[in-house]
């Protein structure tokens, strides 16, 4: 099914990509502004491959010694469409960035347009409801159309948490409980209860939700120190098989109202005392490459979620040498090889998070897909020109580092096409 020219809708998600459409706020965590980051910013605490198959023509054979005549191998559509994009274009889709969820300025929309950026993320809060919301993704949409010479809509993603991580709200959206709550009920509950949000999500024209937290919190006497997490009561649980259970359940409620869940953060923050929002440095040194904490991650994996957040944080006994989305460890060795993830490995916010303070936004853009990871997240629609800029040059004087950006951007195209 090819995705040239295909229009995608933003109300549909069980659709092939010839409807596709294309969703954390200053944070994964509350905010009491409308600003924040991917990951992790709270109230009072700011918390919280390879390149594509050559093109072929179907209608030639080719002859194998021993095999007799075979079929031409025939390009997937997202092959397909890959091909007939730029470099920009392919930069413009494994990026997502930040605009304000009560409306994109002016200039959010000059640097989506002037870099081809390919999908964003509602930040902040807002209290306009569902209505307007609609109105705001729609203009973005818009402009992202208006740019990209093929007709491939964005992933559009908020944070739906619930509790104190609740981008949207009002007219047309519920009152989510925080997930310490929602991991009290029973999965087919949390699982209807989750579809009934996803498809308030769905009819604003979002179709990426940053949630659900697959971290697990030690225990309830942890929590308060747990800055990311516990205290914010962001946990399912304290154990992994309650936020296995409890994920997966989000996650399929979501997915039945055409909605993509994201399970985060990979390999977990439920161990740290630090928010990698507020201060550098933060590391966890517990979590191990096999660490029973991993289960939550593991499981969704193998129920088919298509996308998986890595945390921001140093785990000293995986890689001490390199934060999450900077250690190949994490994401090609750990999500890859160890847990056959084939999705999208999407970064926590990386332009506007303390963790990352060491390094210029360009230099994060490289060190993160040449660990592995699919798409970079940037609250902070300031930081995108350096980020693509840098991307680019690196891409057009290095051919091994084009290929890695045409395998993420590959990825992302698949996934687009499955919905």
């Amino acid at each position: 099914m090819s995705i040239l020219r295909a229009k995608i809708s933003l109300r549909c998600r069980i659709l092939p990509l010839v409807v596709l459409t294309a969703l954390v706020l200053a944070g994964c965590t509350p905010a009491p502004a409308p600003t924040g980051s991917a990951g992790t910013s709270a109230p009072g605490n700011t918390a919280p491959s390879s390149s594509p198959t050559p093109s072929t023509d179907p209608n030639q054979s080719q002859t194998t010694p021993g095999n007799g005549p075979t079929s031409a191998p025939q390009q997937s559509a997202a092959e397909k469409t890959l091909d007939a994009m730029g470099l920009k274009e392919k930069i413009g889709q494994v990026l997502m960035v930040g605009v304000p969820a009560t409306g994109s300025s002016s200039a959010d929309r000059a640097v989506i347009a002037e870099h081809a950026l390919g999908n964003f993320f509602l930040k902040g809060r807002s209290g306009a409801g569902n209505t307007t919301t609609a109105a705001v993704v729609e203009k973005v949409e818009s402009t992202i159309s208006k740019t990209l010479s093929e007709d491939i809509d964005p992933f559009v993603a908020t944070d739906q948490e619930g509790g104190s991580v609740q981008v949207l709200k009002g007219s047309g959206f519920s009152t989510l409980p925080a997930a310490l709550t929602q991991g009290g009920w029973a999965t087919q509950t949390l699982r209807e209860r989750a579809s009934d949000w996803g498809q308030e999500l769905a009819e604003a024209g979002i179709n990426v939700n940053l949630a659900p937290v697959a971290d697990t919190v030690t225990s309830a006497a942890f929590a308060p120190s747990n800055a990311p997490i516990g205290y914010w009561k962001r946990e399912y649980g304290y154990d992994p098989d309650t936020v296995s259970a409890a994920s997966r359940a989000f996650s399929a409620g979501m997915l039945a109202a055409g909605v993509d869940p994201v399970i985060k953060h990979f390999p977990g923050l439920g161990r740290v005392t630090k928010n990698t929002d507020t201060t550098r440095n933060v590391t966890d040194t517990r979590t191990t490459r096999h660490d029973a904490y991993l289960k939550p991650f593991k499981d969704g994996i193998a129920a088919g979620n298509d996308w998986v957040m890595v945390s921001n944080a140093y785990y000293a006994k995986i890689d001490a040498k390199n934060i999450a989305p900077f250690s190949s460890t994490v994401m090609r060795e750990m999500l890859r090889e160890d847990l056959g993830f084939n999705g999208i490995i999407v970064s926590d916010d990386m332009c506007e998070a303390a963790q990352l303070d060491p390094w210029a936004p360009g230099t994060r853009a490289l060190r993160f897909f040449e660990a592995g990871g699919t798409m970079m997240l940037c609250v902070n629609a300031g930081d995108m020109p350096a980020i693509a800029k840098a991307l680019h040059a690196k891409a057009s004087k290095d051919p091994a580092f084009a290929r890695i950006i045409d395998s993420a951007a590959l990825r992302v195209l698949e996934v687009k096409e499955r919905r």
